[in-house]
């Protein structure tokens, strides 16, 4: 069945008016900060250590109380009170799927909702975030992609997505208790939900800086994976502005399947990606860049597919994910058969890459890898709208 996929909006940036009223310290830079402070009357010579303060109960122990930051005198709480807020995304639902799968709906400034997924493993656990509401790519086997992109996402809002899954896990430290005595519970964060992470970079490197700090949440970079379709512009920026790991949206080994599959293949084409993926581990000192292939029956799971696949990442430290296509209703794509994904990891396992297949989680409650999306827009779409939006109406 052949698809086309309406070409990208080339939407770089949504204006947006933030609510009127105090301002909100989640999302603000240490720099940042530090000039709210002294706006508000904090003594320049106490600005750093007041911002270290508030910093630590923020970001480290989860208050969001002024009155509860006690090493702060009253008086100075009290002003804290009356000019600032601490506010995060508020959880609308949450549902837990037969292994474990969290997905919550989460409800930001404006009223729009934006879908988080937390999936624990043996070994880690993985907050899935979102860093727009919608998308501005129309790739044709997303289902977060048949969303108009509403807008933005605030550096609050995305790192409000961590402290959001922290709080539901009950994972800050409890007092007395030091910052690491318990196992990390939420021990990596995955740009891979809602929106495309490199459309809204500032907000996404600000909210990664805090997430990063060694005051507060205090995650490796290397456990921190940004996922891309390929803004090849902002590529080289990540490395050195952010610094986390790099998974790429590949899913095509020619440009003639890629441009139907990831529309913005048109603009930024399977050289050009290449180009900027070959400067990005020596940029950022990350160990390897992952290679996200959705499998689509008949459309990239070939063996010649899988030959090509390995030719063209040759001299990138690389893995490469194999996933499962994901299917919701009206999808215009099926799931390639098991056997034929076995035999096409195979093919790039011997030619000496990493080639997990991803078990897809979470799919009982709509939470797999392509499948997010807000449940108020879903349950406004018939089967229809949403098959002629795909292309196959």
């Amino acid at each position: 069945m052949t698809n086309t996929a309406p070409i990208t909006q080339d939407v770089m940036t949504i204006p947006r008016k933030l609510p009127e009223g105090p301002t909100n310290l989640v999302g603000l830079t240490r720099a940042r900060l530090r000039e709210v402070l002294i706006e508000a009357g904090t003594p320049e010579k106490q600005a750093k250590m007041r911002v270290n303060q508030i910093w630590q109960w923020l970001y480290q122990w989860g208050v969001r109380d002024f009155h509860a930051m006690t090493n702060l005198s009253k008086t100075y709480r009290q002003m804290l009170a009356e000019n600032f807020v601490i506010e995060i995304p508020e959880m609308v639902s949450k549902q837990v799927s037969a292994d474990g799968t969290r997905k919550y709906l989460v409800r930001i400034a404006g009223g729009h909702e934006v879908e988080v997924v937390y999936i624990p493993e043996t070994d880690r656990g993985t907050l899935c975030i979102s860093s727009q509401v919608g998308c501005t790519l129309t790739c044709s086997f997303c289902h977060t992609g048949t969303q108009k992109l509403v807008r933005n996402l605030s550096a609050g809002e995305i790192v409000g997505q961590v402290m959001m899954a922290r709080d539901d896990l009950n994972e800050w430290p409890r007092p007395g208790e030091g910052a690491g005595e318990r196992p990390r519970l939420l021990s990596n964060i995955v740009l891979m939900g809602m929106g495309e992470p490199l459309y809204n970079f500032d907000n996404v490197r600000d909210a990664m800086k805090i997430a990063m700090d060694g005051e507060g949440i205090s995650l490796s970079r290397r456990r921190i994976t940004l996922s891309t379709s390929g803004v090849v512009p902002e590529i080289a920026k990540t490395a050195e502005e952010i610094g986390c790991m790099l998974a790429v949206s590949f899913h095509a080994t020619t440009d003639e399947v890629r441009d139907k599959l990831v529309p913005i293949n048109k603009k930024w084409n399977i050289e050009t990606l290449l180009g900027a993926l070959r400067e990005y581990p020596r940029l950022s000192n990350s160990e390897r860049i992952t290679f996200e292939y959705v499998m689509l029956k008949d459309v990239n799971d070939s063996d010649a597919d899988a030959r090509r696949l390995v030719q063209l990442i040759k001299g990138i430290p690389a893995k490469i994910n194999l996933i499962p296509f994901n299917e919701w209703p009206g999808a215009p794509h099926q799931r390639s058969d098991w056997d034929r994904i076995e035999k096409f990891a195979d093919i790039v396992y011997k030619a000496g890459y990493a080639s997990p297949i991803r078990t897809p989680r979470g799919e009982d409650i709509m939470a797999a890898c392509g499948q997010l999306k807000s449940a108020t827009e879903r349950a406004r779409k018939s089967r229809k709208q949403i098959e002629a939006e795909t292309g196959l109406g």
